[in-house]
């Protein structure tokens, strides 16, 4: 019978870099299954654990990490090896005092920083979508899934400084020239920089934006910058 699931392996070759995977090794690794992250945008649980920060050394010992309910992603236990771990998600481990956010770096989308334990309530989710629904109530969709019905008034760019993992909105940081952004993707991210104009987008170009980065500016799309604080971040990421 055929599998409706997708499969559960994927070849070493075609893993992207950021996962930090050696190449010569067995011929598959794990994958990420369907959730809130891009599957191309997230490392999957298993793979985070043994290759990314190299707590353990096989596939077996990741096994009984998380089938033993000892990793935690956002405040909420996962028992996935395959469940995927993506942009600002906050990770703890059981016995490990270290707590871990990914965050975009070194031209890296993804890398693992160790932040302070007191900052492992808070996450910031980038606004992707909105939608007026009924009682002009409003139906929020963020980066990494999660919907959120509300009465607060957000556009999409603007990011929403979270509690986690009760999902409360604690502050909104808007998309506006002076702002301080990351970029989260291509060959400047993890640059931090300050935005200098925002430039609506046409039938031809997106909505973009400039951006001050050591010294330089950049002319980028807005989709992959994330605002993360008014004068300085707000949270720990670098």
């Amino acid at each position: 019978m055929v599998s409706i699931a997708g499969s559960k392996k994927l070849k070493r070759q075609m893993a992207p870099i950021f996962w930090g995977i050696t190449r010569k090794d067995s011929r598959f690794v794990v994958t990420v299954k369907p959730g809130g992250h891009s599957k191309h945008l997230a490392i999957p649980s298993a793979v985070f654990i043994r290759d990314t920060l190299k707590l353990v050394n096989t596939l077996r010992e990741v096994k009984s990490v998380i089938y033993g309910g000892k990793i935690k992603v956002d405040g909420v236990t996962r028992r996935s090896l395959h469940h995927g771990i993506g942009l600002m998600d906050v990770v703890e481990l059981e016995g490990i005092p270290d707590v871990y956010r990914l965050v975009p770096k070194n031209s890296f989308v993804l890398q693992p920083i160790k932040i302070n334990p007191s900052e492992k309530t808070k996450k910031l989710l980038q606004v992707t979508k909105k939608a007026t629904i009924k009682n002009s109530k409003m139906q929020i969709g963020f980066h990494d899934g999660r919907t959120l019905i509300s009465d607060v008034k957000v556009n999409i760019g603007d990011t929403c400084v979270m509690q986690i993992p009760e999902t409360k909105i604690l502050d909104i940081i808007k998309l506006e020239k002076g702002a301080q952004v990351i970029i989260t993707s291509g060959i400047n991210a993890g640059h931090v920089g300050k935005v200098i104009e925002i430039k609506e987008g046409t039938f031809v170009l997106p909505r973009r934006a400039l951006v001050d980065i050591a010294e330089r500016q950049i002319d980028i799309p807005s989709e992959l910058v994330m605002v993360v604080g008014k004068d300085k971040p707000v949270i720990q990421i670098e």
